[in-house]
């Protein structure tokens, strides 16, 4: 397997987008994303610091089991970590603006 180097977001993000074509899988990224934010504020409103430590488990929980079970492929995540974690926020404004269909 050849692996693409990207050299900048914009380049990437079509590839982010071709790895979240099933709506279940890009549900389960919003969701997740969703509870994250739900997760710092409720940490900063209640000095829970402690929380903070669930940030991965719940974004990458969602993301990877929609990855899995329904979109069938591997997740960006392991080649392109940086280049993924904006794609995720990036995707979740897209489907907040309606640019993608949820």
């Amino acid at each position: 397997m050849t692996i693409k180097k990207y050299k900048t977001f914009k380049e990437f993000y079509p590839f982010y987008l071709s790895q979240h074509q099933n709506v279940m899988c890009r549900r389960l990224h919003f969701i997740g994303s969703s509870l994250i934010l739900f997760l710092i504020g409720y940490c900063i409103n209640n000095a829970f610091w402690q929380g903070l430590w669930f940030i991965p488990v719940i974004g990458y929980g969602f993301a990877w089991i929609g990855h899995v079970i329904f979109e069938k492929n591997r997740p960006a995540t392991f080649i392109y970590p940086i280049y993924s974690l904006v794609g995720d926020w990036v995707m979740f404004k897209d489907i907040l603006m309606r640019k993608i269909s949820f």
